[in-house]
């Protein structure tokens, strides 16, 4: 297996909510949506989109690009239109750390399919966020700086966070998060949730 290659799943899960409805991963940026995901959605058999990959390549732009150039209410429009355009299919999605903080996010997200918060302490985050530069509200602060601006942003984006269906805990391995998610799937299945 060639280094960044995902594993083949152990078994392909394929029950009544996996096929019908997009799984909407959410979380404060480092909580592992963008590794998660894709290991996720091979394990469900789906495909996976990370709606800030698709604003960049829509937009042949990244997202610090876009917050410098245009500001953060036009990158919010740019993320609401790959969000809808992505809730159309049965899909794993990653959205950004706050996307569902934005008016009447969680109530759509909620309506199209599944909320998965996955959830880490703030020095998890941290020590995950390998180059602040590329995260728009974290760029140019230093260290303590980082710290308190994402406690700032946690504890504003916690009630929306709270809206999930599921709340892991996702500061171990992606495979780890990956496996309790399958696990609240089959569960939520047998029940006919």
């Amino acid at each position: 297996m060639e280094r960044g290659e995902l594993a083949p799943p152990v078994f392909l899960y394929t029950a009544a909510v996996s096929n019908q409805k997009p799984i909407f991963l959410v979380g404060m940026m480092g909580a592992g949506k963008s590794t998660v995901g894709p290991r996720l959605a091979a394990r469900l058999g789906r495909a996976f989109v990370d709606t800030d990959q698709e604003i960049e390549r829509s937009a042949g732009r990244t997202v610090a690009e876009i917050f410098a150039r245009d500001g953060e209410p036009h990158f919010r429009k740019l993320e609401c239109e790959a969000i809808e355009a992505a809730a159309g299919k049965a899909s794993v999605v990653a959205l950004g750390g706050g996307a569902i903080a934005q008016p009447g996010a969680v109530d759509r997200l909620r309506g199209r399919g599944i909320l998965v918060h996955l959830d880490a302490p703030i020095a998890c985050l941290l020590e995950r966020i390998t180059d602040p530069s590329s995260r728009p509200l974290l760029a140019g602060l230093d260290p303590v700086a980082r710290a308190e601006k994402l406690t700032s942003l946690l504890e504003a984006r916690r009630p929306y966070y709270a809206a999930a269906q599921l709340r892991i805990d996702a500061s171990g391995t992606s495979d780890e998060a990956v496996e309790r998610i399958v696990a609240w799937l089959t569960e939520a299945d047998e029940h006919g949730e």
